[in-house]
């Protein structure tokens, strides 16, 4: 949910003074954005427009500024570490920047007494503090969405009611519901979300997507502690209208056909060592070992992340650091009591990996991975337990 605004814009117009005037004057609404072509805007941007008439003043409060040349930063983003901060442009700076992207920028103005206005109004003003403006950032609970959520519906008098139906999805099922145009996007995010992405979610919880957030808002009624209601939207218009949005990927595979090839690859390597040339390739064991083994060190190192959906990923069970330890044995071409465990160990995790697909969704093609490498791991322990042999031919 990055803000997509320029950097440099940024900084120019976090020096722009907050003041105001009567609270009657203002008009405070929520601004929801549409994807550009960059693919970390697949979800939309959301930001809070104040305009001050008596004082000529059209702000756009943001909570998605970030510096993504700070050191580190995928990393610290990667494992909730990262931080972002409000930050404030002006309004045509704002709109220029969605022309050039040519998003889409809807506009909701709120239907608030002038009590509500002052108080979401001093509110910012503190939260714009050098102490306060600075957060960290997480992805599904604390973003630039949810953060204008909290700072608008935490000073409204009265109990916010939706008349919109309940959500009844996972997080993973919403972020393919924004990433399903690009496929290689939806492979790595899905490779990093564990168990915790595979839980239904509430009402609050999907609204880390600007769509939700507009959606819901555009349904809320505002129930007043004496009983009277009035809609907490009084005004929606479409304030700018995007282009086409590109999508897709350059390259001309899909994991799904990247993970079925490779495992074509596998069996068929496998079926010709077994049934023909009556030897074993080592050095394609020692190159499964090592991309497995890879990867694994990425997906075990999210089990340290601070994102509660990453944290316990059953991915591990194939992807994990163990292979990189099996290299050793392997390169050596070491005998059948030195070397055959470790294909046990190997199968052992593997038929675990499938079990635990009844309990979390893995990345497309995963499992059709697995379970060529289960066959040939289970023919590479037969054949070094029972025809050592065959280790001399190799």
């Amino acid at each position: 949910m990055v803000s997509g605004l320029l950097l440099c814009l940024c900084l120019q117009a976090m020096s722009a003074p907050i003041s105001t005037g009567s609270p009657d004057s203002l008009e405070i609404s929520l601004l929801t954005c549409s994807p550009h072509n960059e693919v970390y805007s697949i979800y939309g941007h959301t930001a809070i427009r104040v305009s001050d008439k008596s004082q000529g003043r059209d702000f756009v409060v943001n909570y998605g500024v970030f510096d993504f040349n700070a050191p580190h930063f995928l990393w610290r983003f990667t494992f909730a570490i990262a931080d972002y901060e409000m930050g404030i442009l002006l309004m045509p700076q704002f709109m220029t920047e969605y022309v050039i992207r040519q998003s889409s920028v809807t506009e909701q103005v709120l239907n608030l007494t002038g009590h509500e206005k002052a108080m979401i109004f001093n509110a910012l003003q503190e939260n714009y503090k050098p102490e306060n403006a600075k957060y960290r950032y997480n992805f599904f609970f604390d973003n630039c969405t949810t953060r204008a959520r909290n700072i608008l519906l935490n000073h409204i008098d009265g109990q916010v009611e939706y008349r919109n139906a309940e959500p009844d999805k996972t997080f993973r099922a919403y972020v393919h519901e924004f990433s399903r145009d690009y496929p290689w996007t939806t492979f790595g995010i899905d490779l990093l979300l564990g168990v915790g992405a595979d839980r239904m979610t509430s009402r609050s919880e999907s609204q880390f997507l600007p769509y939700h957030l507009r959606d819901d808002f555009g349904s809320a009624i505002i129930r007043s502690t004496d009983g009277t209601e009035r809609p907490l939207v009084k005004q929606t218009s479409m304030l700018l209208k995007g282009g086409p949005v590109m999508t897709g990927s350059d390259f001309p595979l899909s994991p799904k056909a990247v993970m079925w090839l490779l495992a074509t690859v596998i069996l068929m390597v496998t079926a010709a060592e077994t049934l023909w040339l009556k030897r074993v390739f080592w050095w394609f064991d020692a190159l499964l070992l090592f991309i497995i083994g890879a990867v694994g060190i990425i997906i075990c190192a999210l089990f340290f992340s601070k994102h509660p959906t990453v944290s316990t990923n059953l991915q591990a069970l194939l992807f994990n650091p163990l292979p990189l330890l099996m290299l050793v044995p392997v390169v050596r071409r070491l005998r059948k009591y030195d070397g055959h465990w470790w294909w046990g160990v190997q199968c052992i995790l593997l038929i675990l990996f499938l079990i635990g697909s009844f309990f979390q969704n893995y990345a497309v093609g995963l499992t059709t991975l697995a379970l060529s490498l289960l066959i040939r791991w289970s023919i590479r322990l037969r054949l070094d337990k029972v025809f050592p042999e065959r280790h001399q031919k190799r």
